[in-house]
This record gives C-alpha cells, structure tokens and sequence, in this order.
C-alpha cells in the first residue's frame, strides 16, 4: 500500500494540483486584500461613505437597544445578525477570482490554439509516396 502510495503522489497531475492550491490560497489573500483595502472603500466613497463591512441587518430587535452601532458589536453582544456587508464582499471577491481564472484559462486556451496552428513536417516516406503518385499520374 505505501508503494501505491509513493506512485500516486508522485504521478505528476498531484504535484501539480498541490501547487495549484498552494497559488489559490494565496491568491484568495491577494483578492480579499484587494477588495477589502482597494475596492470597497472606493465604493463605499461613491456611495456616501458607506462601510460594506458593517452593513447588517439584526435578527433580534431587543439586544440592539444597547447603542451597537457595527457587525463587530453586535457579534460580541451575541445579536443575531444577517452580515449582508460581507456577503457583498464574498460575492466581489468570487467575480473577481471567476474573472482572472477566465483570463488565465483562456490564454491557455490561445497558447494551445497557436500551438496546434504550427504546420507539422510532413515524414519522408510520406512525401516519398507522393511523389511516386504525382509521377504515375503524370
């Protein structure tokens, strides 16, 4: 079983969908950065300084009679809260994600079709044997 072990990890489509990953994971730091610090305060500028961060809507109207005024209040009050500022957030991240994966998988995509484009060099007996039949048709 662990020699079966050692072929499967080291067959070269594993290694490369640990690497992918381990690029993903950080990738997702790189796009949360991006929206949290670059996007959403431009957005929330535009909007008349609206903090997506701290849009929530609480479930429970008693607990919020204490002055919680943000999303980090309220979950240390233990308010029931629906987070609709961080959904927004994941719903950008995710486009943004979904839009550089499509770039990416279709420049691959272009490389491939470049790569198929290049004429392939015809073998020897190949061109031998149409020689011989261009010169019996003549």
């Amino acid at each position: 079983m662990l020699n079966e072990f050692k072929a499967f990890i080291s067959r070269g489509n594993v290694i490369d969908l640990a690497v992918g990953i381990i690029i993903g994971a950080a990738f997702t730091t790189i796009v949360n950065s991006l929206v949290n610090d670059m996007v959403m305060p431009v957005i929330g500028l535009v909007l008349s300084g609206i903090d997506f961060s701290n849009i929530f809507i609480p479930l429970s109207i008693e607990k919020m009679n204490d002055g919680i005024q943000t999303l980090k209040q309220a979950k240390e009050a233990g308010v029931p809260v629906m987070a609709v500022g961080v959904f927004i957030n994941a719903v950008i991240n995710f486009l943004i994600v979904s839009f550089v994966i499509f770039m990416v998988v279709k420049q691959v995509n272009r490389f491939k079709k470049a790569e198929d484009a290049k004429p392939v060099a015809t073998p020897e007996d190949t061109q031998l044997l149409r020689e011989i039949r261009d010169s019996l048709k003549k």
